[in-house]
């Protein structure tokens, strides 16, 4: 079955050349071209991989449904709703861990480190974190969710994500409290010292409220990483991350230390 996000791409790339025509008459600075194009490849690449490690993911979520004790119905709506609930919990559960463990944290850094926010940085994502994402999706085959279920429903929560990554909507109103948005997912962009790892919701900022990860827009955000990377190399942006950690493995004494390279958090250990 074709993954959701992969039948939108004509939608993403129409969307990205309309907000860069309009940043041209409003707000130049949001766009700067080479940055664009290189996260319009980057992205296209990933698609790439993404069919390639969809083989293996694929056949670990059939084995894992193949283990559930109950089986959701796929007719029943209330299936559905169930399902959307435990996927976007789910993808705040990997969000978070992306920015506390150092492990994670290499793969999603790709998406973070351009120094501008529209709408191509959306597809800005890893190509290599397909070797172990699926160990935070997994469990919801386990709980009885076929996987083809699970890929719908969690295409239409990614393609979702991709029209908060823009500085042209300021706000929604009292939506704000209940869904993820332009203005909360700035935030989670930001590097400035109160939006530093916080607002990880995909759908549904309630996630956010509920367990203290939240922040509202209160300053202009300033975009990147807080080490930048100054490179425009599509692999080293999907490298870099790894490379940085072996240095700082080799620098440490001890097991222990050099364990906490890997999986501590990476404002700590890497200061990246």
């Amino acid at each position: 079955m074709l993954n959701p996000v992969v039948i939108s791409i004509p939608f993403f790339a129409l969307m990205i050349a309309l907000e860069a025509w309009y940043s041209r008459r409003k707000d130049p600075s949001a766009y700067l071209a080479k940055d664009a194009w290189i996260n319009i490849l980057i992205g296209f690449v990933s698609v790439g991989f993404n069919l390639l490690f969809g083989l293996f993911i694929g056949t670990i979520y059939a084995f894992a449904y193949s283990l559930a004790p109950f089986k959701f119905p796929a007719e029943a709506w209330s299936t559905w709703v169930i399902l959307f609930f435990v996927d976007d919990l789910a993808y705040y559960i990997f969000h978070r861990a992306s920015h506390e463990s150092r492990l994670f944290w290499n793969f999603h850094v790709v998406h973070h480190s351009s120094e501008y926010y529209n709408l191509s940085v959306a597809v800005r994502q890893s190509w290599f974190s397909g070797l172990l994402h699926w160990l935070f999706y997994a469990p919801i085959m386990l709980l009885g969710f076929a996987p083809w279920m699970f890929a719908i429903m969690h295409g239409f929560n990614l393609i979702y994500q991709f029209w908060i990554h823009t500085k042209f909507i300021k706000t929604l109103g009292p939506l704000e409290w209940i869904l993820n948005t332009p203005s909360h997912h700035r935030v989670h962009h930001g590097v400035n010292n109160p939006y530093l790892d916080k607002n990880y919701a995909g759908v549904l900022i309630i996630w956010d409220r509920l367990f203290g990860s939240f922040v509202q827009e209160t300053e202009e955000p300033r975009y990147g990483i807080i080490k930048p990377i100054k490179s425009f190399n599509p692999l080293w942006v999907n490298t870099h991350g790894w490379f940085e950690m072996f240095a700082a493995m080799r620098e440490r004494k001890g097991i222990r230390n050099k364990l906490r390279c890997i999986f501590a958090s990476p404002n700590m250990e890497m200061n990246s």
